[in-house]
């Protein structure tokens, strides 16, 4: 089962509460390796952006007025995320919001079952103390310079290497069954190689040498 990072952004901190989805970004992974595979959207709330929000992510109300709305991009989000491990930081947020608007759309709900909530991960690895995304990119010397803003997709990337680090699994391996990885001519390859014969003479030389430098060195 392949897996998904995913963030989104909003105009609030509940779906309850009339807040809306602003961004959604998701990054396909197979077995921690990136595929290549990412959805990435922007969407029209269809309501004001509040000022406490826009602080957060930098996306105004008019910015925002001619992207596709979430019903616009369901199915595709959808489709994306089909049978894949799910892995959120604070999901019960980005779920509040996801199936708040699929559930309106009368849309199947994303499953549970299938979300990896990294922020338990890492309250259960490091207790009592700031497990947020910031905290664990310091924790891990990941670097931050470019978020200056929450950005979705900057965060997916974020949160990847942050759940790598987090199982300790910092090196990957690479799937070489996966479609985006060439290796049916590996054993083919003609490799230029030069191979160097040493003489006996060279040899005698260098083991003098060595014993020279052994008694320099040490009597």
């Amino acid at each position: 089962m392949n897996e998904v990072f995913l963030d989104t952004e909003t105009t609030g901190l509940s779906f309850n509460g009339g807040h809306k989805i602003v961004e959604i970004a998701c990054i396909e992974t197979k077995d921690l390796v990136a595929t290549g595979k990412v959805f990435h959207r922007l969407i029209n709330p269809k309501r004001d952006v509040p000022e406490d929000a826009l602080k957060v992510h930098g996306y105004t109300q008019e910015f925002l007025s001619d992207k596709d709305t979430f019903d616009q991009v369901a199915d595709d989000f959808l489709h994306f995320i089909k049978n894949k491990k799910i892995i959120i930081h604070n999901a019960p947020f980005d779920l509040g919001f996801l199936n708040g608007e699929l559930n309106i759309l009368k849309k199947e709900l994303i499953d549970e079952k299938l979300i990896v909530d990294s922020l338990e991960v890492a309250r259960d690895k490091y207790p009592g103390v700031s497990n947020s995304l910031d905290a664990l990119c310091k924790r891990f010397n990941i670097d931050l310079s470019k978020r200056t803003k929450h950005n979705a997709l900057l965060d997916c990337e974020l949160l990847r290497e942050v759940y790598i680090n987090l199982l300790d699994a910092k090196e990957p391996k690479f799937n070489l069954s996966s479609k985006n990885v060439e290796t049916k001519d590996v054993k083919k390859e003609n490799y230029n190689k030069n191979i160097l014969m040493i003489s006996e003479q060279e040899i005698k030389d260098h083991k003098n040498f060595i014993k020279k430098e052994l008694k320099k060195n040490f009597y």
